[in-house]
């Protein structure tokens, strides 16, 4: 049995990852005629085309898309015991990809970044803030922070602590449009919808004692960021689900009331997702273990 071609399979990650042979053949520092070859090699050996290439555009076939996945994973391990062996006798050093939502990352993870870089002066970080789906494996990145209720994936995912949400409009909403007794009312409410979960337009509800309820809602106002909604419940448009360290200062300042409180809102926490796979270079690491002490210590003083 022949070996696996192991550095054509590691360029083709980079060209994924590139999205372009002279992206990748730079990011490798070799020709973009070795990236050609190795990528024609691999193509031959696998009795399959893995782009389709076009002289303005190159995209994956329906192969490459579901082979791109075990390339990253060859090219990331490789990688990895190379690092380890390097930085078993130095501090960690390098480049960790950092993926988060956009909000929270602002609000929580760049400060705790601040003081771990300042303990890691070798180490950078490339901070990558959204509330869009990030792949994790196809966009190489090392670390994802999600606030979530988590599928079952292929993902190392490790659970830092519960987010809780809360129902949130201002006082003069309520006062104007009346405070809801049960999640069913919310139907008749004007709900601002976050649109990065999987079931955006339903709310679901779990009380102490196993009642449940799930609520379609809908309103004026559809976004995939919860801090943009908070002009619009100050000014009285409409009520939204948020979790607590979005709304704890407006809620203390009495700008938003929360309403529902003994009916707990999803099951919704906060997690570190790494790719699959056990190596990881010590740079990774050190930033894991930085981030999981911070942020479960956050968890249980911020309630978040």
């Amino acid at each position: 049995m022949k070996l696996p071609d192991f550095e054509a399979w590691a360029i083709f990650a980079s060209v994924v990852e590139h999205r372009s042979f002279s992206g990748a053949a730079d990011a490798l520092a070799v020709s973009k005629a070795t990236v050609s070859k190795a990528i024609t090699r691999l193509e031959a050996r696998l009795g399959t085309s893995l782009f389709h290439r076009t002289s303005r555009r190159l995209t994956l076939t329906d192969s490459g898309r579901a082979l791109a996945d075990h390339a990253q994973r060859i090219l990331s391990e490789g990688q990895t015991a190379e690092e380890a062996a390097f930085e078993s006798a130095s501090a960690p050093v390098g480049l960790v990809r950092l993926a988060a939502p956009l909000t929270f990352g602002i609000r929580h993870l760049a400060p705790a970044l601040a003081e771990f870089m300042a303990l890691h002066p070798g180490i950078k970080i490339d901070l990558r803030l959204s509330d869009a789906f990030v792949d994790i494996v196809g966009e190489g990145i090392d670390i994802a922070i999600r606030i979530a209720e988590l599928p079952d994936s292929s993902l190392r995912a490790r659970r830092l602590g519960p987010v809780n949400g809360h129902i949130v409009a201002s006082p003069a909403y309520f006062d104007r449009v009346g405070r809801p007794r049960h999640p069913a009312d919310l139907a008749h409410h004007a709900c601002f919808v976050y649109t990065n979960t999987a079931t955006p337009d339903v709310w679901r509800f779990r009380r102490a004692g196993g009642e449940e309820a799930a609520v379609r809602i809908d309103g004026p106002i559809r976004t995939d960021n919860g801090d943009a909604m908070l002009p619009a419940l100050r000014a009285g448009l409409g009520v939204a689900r948020l979790p607590d360290f979005l709304v704890s200062e407006e809620l203390a300042a009495g700008r938003l009331e929360s309403v529902l409180d003994d009916w707990a809102i999803g099951a919704a926490g906060l997690h570190l997702l790494t790719p699959p796979g056990t190596l990881r270079p010590a740079r990774v690491e050190a930033l894991i273990e930085f981030l999981s002490d911070r942020l479960k210590r956050m968890c249980g003083e911020v309630h978040l």
